[in-house]
């Protein structure tokens, strides 16, 4: 038998925004009492929701259960940036090249996969288009090693034959409105999400294929004994298998200690544009741009079939190994982007943050993702680099193929990756990580 007990649980500060522009969602029951599934699923974010989508296309009979901490959408899944990248994009580098062409091209043929996965769920479960919108991406450079930054990521593609677009400081200033960028470099690939919106509709789609969705049922117990039991605070659950598809708190039930690193970022999106802020901004209604340097600031602009006339801004990162932030954190951070703000669009000084927010990236430090089986019958979607829409939608299509005794192109790359790689002991891994992340900050504060 093996046990293993939560020594944490998921806990937020400030509203996820991207579920908070939208109409509210009806609430789901908790987990109450003793119930049994063929496969429970921990976590209802990308990677959990995937998981149970593939399992249901490759058995629809399968009875599958789901448990969140929190409610769908409120979790990670409200507080990213919403863009799902097809091509190589490694937080933890320099510039967005990856580890080099054979690698690269393949990642990219797997997260274009993922996005026609997503793309066919959007289908499949009527989820309205402004939620899921292939437009591409710019990746925005503000100052010389910027375009340095992007000179060098385009010669990278040239090299893998991939489409992209430079742009002069003009086009930027059509696209955004903003005169503060230099420099742009356009790439087609990537979808844009609205992140909550998505994974209400995709969680909705699952419900009327029978799936079972539990909400605010944080998991505190994993037990092995004639299959697995998964306790929460009122309930418990009994299922042959498991997947867990909680990202970093994979590690709060002690896989994987001493190997993750936690960071947390920050967010801040508008008040919905007043008509005159829209013409004085002018520019295109829908963008999205992220910074040419990985540490630098990443900003969207999305309309009404998003949640809204709105800009969102995130930047801020700092590491915690508890997997939580602060209110002083918070503030602090939303001041500094506050400044970042008005310097991108002094047209719309005293537009205030509507909504302010800390999401948590779990990271490798070799950029490795957790996708395998940890015990028998014991799966994990896991791990995914702060690029959770596109990772996360693959490792939980991974695991639920795995679970199935299934192989594939997506099984056969996660398995082979390595172990996430030792961090330093504490608190010689924090100290030396946010000294690392604030000097990293201030050589792309201009981006």
């Amino acid at each position: 038998m093996a046990r293993h007990d939560a020594s944490r649980t998921p806990v937020f500060n400030g509203p996820a925004g991207w579920a908070a522009i939208l109409p509210p969602a009806a609430p789901r029951a908790r987990l109450e009492g003793q119930a049994g599934c063929d496969i429970a699923i921990i976590g209802g974010g990308f990677a959990g929701l995937s998981a149970a989508r593939r399992l249901k296309q490759i058995d629809p009979g399968l009875d599958i259960a789901i448990l969140d901490a929190a409610r769908i959408s409120e979790g990670g899944t409200g507080r990213n940036s919403g863009f799902m990248i097809d091509l190589p994009h490694e937080l933890t580098s320099g510039d967005y090249a990856g580890a080099g062409d054979s690698h690269d091209r393949q990642l990219t043929r797997l997260n274009r996969h993922a996005i026609d996965f997503a793309g066919e769920a959007v289908q499949d479960y009527a989820i309205p288009p402004g939620y899921f919108q292939r437009t591409g991406k710019i990746n925005a450079a503000a100052s010389k090693p910027g375009i340095e930054h992007n000179t060098s990521y385009a010669a990278h593609l040239r090299e893998l034959d991939e489409p992209h677009e430079m742009l002069d400081a003009q086009a930027m200033r059509e696209i955004t409105g903003s005169g503060y960028y230099q420099g742009g470099l356009y790439t087609p690939g990537t979808a844009m999400l609205q992140p909550a919106g998505y994974v209400q509709g995709l969680a909705a789609g699952l419900e009327r294929d029978g799936v079972r969705i539990y909400e605010n049922s944080p998991v505190l117990r994993i037990e092995s004994g004639n299959g697995w039991s998964l306790t929460t605070e009122r309930g418990e659950i009994r299922a042959p298998k498991i997947i867990l598809a909680n990202n970093g708190h994979l590690e709060s039930f002690g896989f994987k200690r001493g190997r993750l690193m936690h960071v947390m970022l920050n967010a801040c999106m508008t008040a919905e544009l007043p008509p005159d802020a829209i013409r004085a901004l002018g520019g295109q209604e829908c963008w999205g741009a992220t910074p040419a340097d990985p540490m630098g600031t990443t900003v969207r602009r999305i309309g009404p079939a998003q949640g809204g006339h709105r800009i969102v801004i995130r930047q801020g990162g700092y590491y915690r190994p508890d997997m939580q932030t602060s209110a002083g954190d918070l503030a602090r951070t939303v001041r500094a982007m506050r400044k970042k703000f008005d310097d991108r669009f002094p047209m719309l000084r005293g537009i205030p943050f509507e909504h302010a927010w800390s999401g948590h990236l779990c990271l490798a430090r070799n950029n490795v993702s957790v996708m395998r089986e940890l015990e028998p019958g014991l799966y994990a979607a896991c791990v995914q680099n702060g690029l959770g829409t596109a990772r996360g939608t693959l490792t939980g299509i991974g695991a639920a193929e795995l679970a199935m005794g299934l192989t594939s192109d997506i099984t056969a790359f996660f398995t082979s990756e390595a172990e996430p790689l030792r961090l330093p002991p504490h608190p010689f891994d924090t100290i030396g990580a946010n000294a690392y992340m604030r000097w990293k900050e201030w050589q792309a504060r201009l981006e």
